[in-house]
């Protein structure tokens, strides 16, 4: 069951800027990986995106990696077509880049309000404008994962006005191509995560909480939570390789995680 054996897995934002912990791009190839698919990873930063290559190769897994910017075209461009070139196929493409910024619509500036659409909606874009002619033509079709956020389903407490209304835009994207797209063989889904517990979320710390207390900080989040725990990148994973695999019928909807969503 759910195994991707010789699939090739696109995945964007796999990079890991720290060597503690696991951060939801890197549990997702990882976990890709494991289940038997052949990792092509696109991220802004080389190195990090070689730290989780370096991961995936020491359990005998397959990835290589590309320097990419998912925001402008001819970078997204080239990594389709190195992955194509390389592979002769994108079987699965994840789209997990995303950042949150502060701000309502009276005090966020402009330029903050274009890097949250170009990063978090434009790369899902300009992502599935190349992929989406690839997965098409081939007899197997393919299948697209967006990574969404319970941000774009409801206000979290946080005014983070731009990446809730890109992650909800996500969602309606998701759902409106995978009708178009529904007869030609490829499948789309929106992976929904609450809460979750990565680095990244212990940077946000270190920026937005008094004095940088991490502890406080992560025991009011996992208090924003019906079951009191943030879940965690392999939560995110999992259902990533559930929604990847030939056993999942599932098209244009929601896999949203629970431990938030009562």
């Amino acid at each position: 069951m759910l195994q991707l054996d010789g699939k090739v897995a696109l995945v964007t934002g796999l990079g890991q800027t720290s060597e503690d912990g696991w951060g939801i791009g890197a549990a997702i190839a990882m976990k890709l990986s494991q289940q038997g698919a052949i990792i092509f990873g696109g991220n802004r930063t080389l190195a990090a995106a070689e730290r989780t290559k370096s991961r995936i190769e020491a359990e005998g897994g397959t990835c290589h990696v590309h320097q990419t910017d998912v925001t402008d075209l001819a970078s997204t461009k080239s990594l389709v077509d190195a992955c194509v070139e390389r592979h002769g196929r994108i079987d699965i493409l994840v789209n997990n880049v995303g950042k949150s910024e502060p701000g309502c619509p009276a005090t966020i500036k402009e330029e903050v309000w274009d890097q949250q659409v170009d990063l978090n909606l434009k790369s899902i874009y300009l992502t599935t404008h190349f992929v989406l002619p690839v997965m098409e033509k081939q007899a197997t079709g393919g299948v697209v994962i967006n990574v969404s956020s319970i941000a774009g389903l409801r206000y979290i407490g946080k005014p983070q006005v731009a990446y809730s209304a890109t992650k909800a835009a996500i969602m309606q994207f998701t759902k409106a191509t995978a009708v178009i797209y529904a007869d030609r063989g490829v499948r789309l889904n929106t992976i929904v995560p609450g809460l979750i517990y990565t680095p990244y979320t212990r940077a946000l710390a270190k920026r937005y909480a008094p004095e940088g207390d991490e502890t406080n900080y992560m025991k009011m989040r996992d208090e924003q939570v019906p079951m009191k725990k943030m879940g965690d990148a392999w939560d995110v994973a999992n259902a990533t390789v559930f929604l990847a695999a030939d056993e999942s019928p599932a098209s244009a909807y929601h896999f949203q995680l629970n431990r938030d969503s009562i």
